[in-house]
């Protein structure tokens, strides 16, 4: 997908305050069995079709409304993913300006993790 210049400067901004991981970290973090939420920010219909294994859905349109009563711990790490990485970014920088401690952004998001084959669910 082809986006705007004045989307990509917003999305480098949120990235420049933010943590973003690669699939391979990810991997890690799951063989570790490290605690975090994983949380599929995009569109209810995206997240319809088909979405990672164990992920919860709060959709970028609501999740800054919803969040703190799905995940009131605002140290509980949260690995967010969208489709490619870029509205993951602007979340997890609006969560860290909510209080949130831990918002982690995947990089290459859902495209990622299908390219990766990590079990998905329809």
């Amino acid at each position: 997908m082809k986006h705007s210049p004045g989307f990509l400067a917003l999305v480098d901004d949120a990235k420049s305050r933010i943590r973003q991981i690669s699939i391979d970290e990810y991997r890690l973090m799951a063989a570790r069995g490290d605690r975090f939420v994983l949380i599929d920010v995009r569109e209810e219909s995206e997240w319809a079709a088909a979405h990672a294994s164990g992920a919860i859905h709060l959709g970028k349109g609501i999740i800054e409304r919803d969040i703190e009563s799905r995940i009131p711990g605002k140290d509980t790490p949260l690995v967010l993913y969208c489709g490619g990485g870029f509205r993951s970014a602007l979340v997890a920088d609006n969560l860290r300006k909510m209080g949130y401690q831990y918002p982690i952004s995947l990089d290459g998001g859902w495209r990622a993790w299908q390219a990766a084959n990590l079990p998905i669910e329809k």
